[in-house]
């Protein structure tokens, strides 16, 4: 038995080159729109617990409160910001999905008329999202309080230590499972949305009989594409890391400069610095945005290919295959 996901390795390169090449500023640009937001794909923020012991007298069984009110309010109004433009940045991702696919199938990137045409599917994406997102979240958050409550109340963490422990091949399968129907959702579930203009739910009604009648093409499918991701993010992260280290000698000669004349703890050193740090960083972001443009437009090719190979009537690159200028 043929794996498709062997097969199209070598044919997404050249559908991937196909919609990049000629190089146009303006295309990689508009991709690189894209690939900013879905390239983080869905996160959620993660809770640190510190088990360093308290200053001052704190009987057991009591939290200590010695912060003023103020602070808390001001901690948990950045908290409460944060998560707002976290959930922002992913609903953004959300519709990005289907602006990135509808630019793969139809070979036009166009930001505005994909936007307007997907932006409801998108809102369901990221809806499901985050309702298969949460759960797991709280039970992380369930896991991670098994020692750190015990610890920050004073009581003996024995007890909770022993779930701690066997609770922990318990998460691990679960995320696993969460990175399947995550992955599968973006990878496969997302072009069937768009092909039959339905919700996630309908989608996954249409994969779920294909993926228990060829669950060998898919599990190769997995196994090929986590090893093509790490094998590009390598070469990508070195890319960048020349870049940035090219970049940086610049800046290190200005820094050499100011502190030799005026001094970098200065004003007039710190007005000439932190431009030129923001500068940097700025320029860091852009190159690394620009270098993940292949690499998501192949991934995705990728796995449309193998979509289409594995299930004929999946298959939405048949109508359209990338042009060489954007209309």
């Amino acid at each position: 038995m043929a794996l498709h996901a062997v097969e199209n390795v070598e044919e997404a390169l050249g559908v991937t080159r196909a919609l990049l090449t000629p190089v146009t500023v303006r295309r990689w640009l508009k991709l690189a729109v894209v690939v900013f937001f879905v390239g983080g794909g869905v996160s959620f923020p993660t809770t640190q617990f510190s088990t360093s012991a308290p200053t001052g007298e704190v009987s057991p069984g009591e939290i200590p409160s010695g912060l003023p009110v103020e602070l808390l309010t001001l901690a948990a109004a950045v908290v409460a910001v944060g998560l707002l433009l976290l959930g922002l940045f992913s609903l953004v991702g959300a519709v990005m999905e289907f602006v990135l696919i509808e630019s793969l199938r139809t070979g036009e990137v166009s930001l505005r008329r994909h936007w307007r045409r997907r932006w409801r599917q998108g809102i369901r994406l990221f809806g499901f999202r985050v309702a298969i997102g949460l759960p797991v979240l709280a039970l992380f958050g369930g896991w991670v309080a098994l020692l750190a409550v015990p610890v920050l109340t004073g009581r003996d963490p024995a007890r909770s230590a022993t779930a701690f422990l066997v609770g922990l091949p318990v998460l691990a399968l679960i995320s696993a499972g969460y990175a399947l129907v995550s992955g599968f959702t973006t990878a496969f579930v997302v072009p069937l949305m768009i092909q039959s203009d339905s919700g996630v739910v309908a989608a996954w009604r249409r994969l779920w009989p294909s993926v228990r009648a060829a669950w060998k093409q898919y599990l190769a499918y997995v196994a090929v594409a986590f090893l093509l991701t790490v094998a590009t993010g390598v070469v990508v992260s070195i890319a960048v890391a020349l870049v940035a280290f090219a970049l940086l000698v610049p800046v290190l000669v200005a820094v050499a400069i100011v502190h030799a004349t005026v001094s970098v703890t200065s004003p007039l050193g710190l007005a000439l610095l932190v431009p030129l740090a923001v500068l940097f960083g700025v320029a860091l972001l852009v190159v690394g945005t620009l270098s993940q443009v292949p690499v998501v437009t192949y991934l995705r090719y990728y796995a449309l290919l193998v979509l289409g190979d594995i299930e004929e009537s999946f298959d939405i690159l048949v109508d359209g295959r990338p042009s060489t200028e954007d209309r």
